[in-house]
């Protein structure tokens, strides 16, 4: 048995392990470790039965619960799998393959990173919290229609008029897609990480939370402090200068 033992083989083991590592970190990182711990237990349960003692009977029944439950656990981690398909195609070493497809870089658009990087500067002096989201590749439709539709050119002062703490649409964040400014108020998914710094609010977790399902980009302004911060990614880039807001625009958004 072990004679036959080969390249493939090892290479058929590593790459088992591998997705049990990558499902284990996105079941610990969404807090279901017990439910992945209860199907590893299922399974080693089912290969006992069908493999080891031949159990025709429960292992048959086993086998009906087995492809019944993959559809179960499709539908119970789909926010999981989503993340995981998205990370590996948004892995950087992809990108060059992918533009193959997808065409030849943007040019830098300043008519649209300029009132953002202004917004932004009068936000933070005045400690005004803001949270905006820039769309990229991936729509965001369904992020859009929790929100108040608005769709107009960027423009700074309306921008700051959205966040003012008056304003009837401050709460929440503004989604700027292809150029525009579509809406504002929208409701953007939770980051839930634990590492994420005690001292950053709803505001921060909501801008780091829409960079893990999808490929936005985050601009946030702190309430308290009025320092800017970025989320790309699913990462969290804090403290930021005013030029640093601004290469990081122009580079993110000429890809």
């Amino acid at each position: 048995m072990f004679l036959d033992f080969g390249i493939k083989d090892f290479i058929d083991i590593f790459l088992v392990a591998l997705m049990l590592f990558y499902s284990y970190r996105l079941m610990k990182e969404s807090r279901s470790m017990n439910v992945f711990i209860g199907i590893l237990v299922f399974i080693l349960v089912w290969l006992l039965v069908s493999v080891i003692f031949e159990m025709r009977l429960l292992g048959s029944i086993l086998d009906k619960l087995v492809s019944v439950g993959m559809i179960g656990v499709i539908v119970l981690f789909q926010s999981e799998i989503r993340k995981f398909l998205y990370s590996l195609g948004a892995h950087q070493r992809l990108q060059p393959f992918l533009r193959i497809f997808t065409g030849k870089r943007n040019e830098v658009d300043r008519r649209t990173i300029m009132p953002i990087l202004w917004a932004c500067k009068n936000m933070s002096k005045g400690k005004v919290g803001a949270l905006i989201v820039i769309e990229r590749s991936i729509p965001l439709d369904d992020i859009v229609s929790t929100g108040e539709t608005i769709d107009a050119e960027v423009n700074q002062l309306l921008l700051e008029n959205i966040f003012f703490k008056n304003s009837p649409l401050h709460d929440g964040a503004v989604v700027i897609s292809k150029k525009r400014i579509r809406a504002a108020k929208c409701l953007l998914p939770i980051a839930h990480d634990m590492d994420i710094p005690k001292e950053l609010g709803t505001r921060h977790r909501a801008g780091l939370g829409i960079t893990k399902s999808s490929d936005a980009l985050s601009v946030i302004v702190s309430e308290e402090t009025g320092r800017i911060s970025v989320a790309i990614a699913g990462e969290l880039r804090l403290r930021l200068s005013l030029e640093d807001l601004e290469r990081i625009l122009i580079s993110e958004m000429s890809e």
